[in-house]
């Protein structure tokens, strides 16, 4: 599978409460790449595996806020890429803004950016039991 350029998605993550957001990898006309006109087919994500940080600022030197490569459950021929974070850890998140980016990894070891963008923790004024 070629790298394409990743999507740009916001995440607003608010703090003390589960973030739940499943995504689709579908194949088309991507950055010019893919068959024009082709109808979008689900990428089987059989064998690969996802890596995603959050971090102060877009570079690998910035702060690392959180690790959110165990929080993905990938979905196979249905192509679906889940992220869960429990309520538990976003409680600890005391961090207002980061940016973050996906990666999937292929049983080859390739690598394709997916998406892309900036991490938002609103904070919380009640306290969850």
């Amino acid at each position: 599978m070629a790298s394409c350029c990743p999507g740009a998605y916001n995440i607003c993550l608010y703090q003390g409460a589960t973030l739940s957001l499943t995504f689709i990898w579908s194949a088309g006309n991507c950055c010019g790449q893919g068959t024009t006109g082709a109808a979008p087919q689900p990428v089987d994500l059989t064998g690969y595996t996802a890596t995603m940080q959050i971090r102060a600022w877009p570079s690998l030197n910035a702060t690392l806020y959180y690790d959110a490569s165990s929080n993905i459950t990938l979905g196979g021929v249905a192509g679906t890429i889940s992220l869960l974070i429990p309520a538990s850890v976003t409680e600890g998140f005391t961090w207002y803004s980061g940016w973050y980016d996906l990666f999937l990894i292929d049983s080859s070891g390739n690598s394709t950016p997916l998406l892309s963008g900036q991490a938002t923790v609103k904070q919380a004024v009640s306290a969850v039991a």
